[in-house]
């Protein structure tokens, strides 16, 4: 009965060690235009437009009507945005799949033109293209090498509940 209970707990000890080796935090390539040094934050908030972009799944995430969406393009009525110089609030402490749970307390925090300390964004705007079509530049195979500054801020300390 011993060697029983022996071999069951080895097992169970091997399954739960695989388990626990198999489990990994899947944060995404941030975008170009996203700023420089957030390289492990999954989401940043626009408040120049109002808009979360997610890092791991390269999506923008927005209200619709009542309705919070995730789409790779910026709606329409934000088309014409510079994501390269436009303000970015990087999220650094928000683990979860709805950042628009805190959106009240962000707009209130974070509203249109809010500026905090200079950022540089993780690489250049590609030369033809205004910056705002998709959240992630995987599309421009490697073009954007290098860093640029430019007028974008930090808040800072990055804590947001």
């Amino acid at each position: 009965m011993k060697k029983f209970i022996f071999a069951s707990v080895l097992f169970m000890s091997a399954f739960f060690a695989q388990a626990q080796v198999s489990v990994n935090v899947n944060i995404g390539t941030p975008p170009n235009w996203g700023p420089q040094g957030y390289d492990n934050s999954r989401y940043y908030y626009l408040p120049d437009i109002d808009v979360y972009y997610d890092v791991n799944q390269s999506v923008f995430i927005y209200d619709n009507s009542g309705k919070w969406v995730r789409e790779r393009r910026l709606p329409s009525r934000y088309r014409s945005y510079d994501l390269y110089s436009g303000y970015k609030v990087v999220l650094t402490d928000y683990r979860g799949d709805s950042p628009y749970y805190y959106h009240t307390k962000h707009r209130a925090e974070y509203p249109k033109g809010y500026h905090g300390k200079p950022q540089k964004n993780r690489g250049e705007k590609p030369k033809g293209n205004n910056g705002n079509h998709y959240g992630n530049d995987k599309d421009n195979k490697g073009k954007n090498k290098g860093n640029k500054s430019d007028k974008n801020h930090d808040h800072g300390n990055g804590k947001h509940h």
